[in-house]
């Protein structure tokens, strides 16, 4: 195979593969709930003929993929990027010089973007109710 075919199959492939991917995660997601409803919906029959009834799904079954957040996720999350942002620039002025260590900066703004929300509504989410005071008994 000539070089340049390869070179023209790389992105291609590239591309084909990170739109299928997600698109198969979804389907393979969806059959999946579909035949626990269905088996659920078979048990709740056989227990309706024998005069039983059984506790329905629960309701997180129907959320989907939304996983529910730790309050601190944003300060953790904000740390990581921050750090990592940190050690680039010092490695990439260490190596590559100042010129390129500047795009350090890109994941350093994140984290320091996840850090400001976090201080200034990260708090809320962490006390019962989204309350910005004191906890009341």
């Amino acid at each position: 195979m000539d070089e340049d075919v390869v070179a023209i199959f790389i992105p291609i492939v590239a591309i084909v593969m990170s739109l299928s991917i997600p698109i198969v995660f979804a389907i393979v997601d969806y059959r999946r709930r579909r035949d626990i409803v269905e088996a659920h919906h078979k048990e709740r029959m056989a227990a309706i003929e024998r005069g039983m009834e059984i506790a329905p799904l629960p309701e997180s079954f129907f959320m989907g993929l939304e996983k529910k957040r730790r309050p601190g996720a944003p300060l953790l999350t904000g740390l990581v990027w921050l750090f990592i942002g940190i050690g680039l620039f010092m490695g990439l002025a260490a190596v590559a010089g100042r010129d390129v260590a500047w795009f350090a900066l890109i994941p350093g703004g994140i984290g320091l973007a996840y850090l400001i929300y976090y201080f200034l509504e990260g708090r809320k989410e962490a006390l019962p109710g989204g309350a910005s005071g004191p906890i009341q008994p």
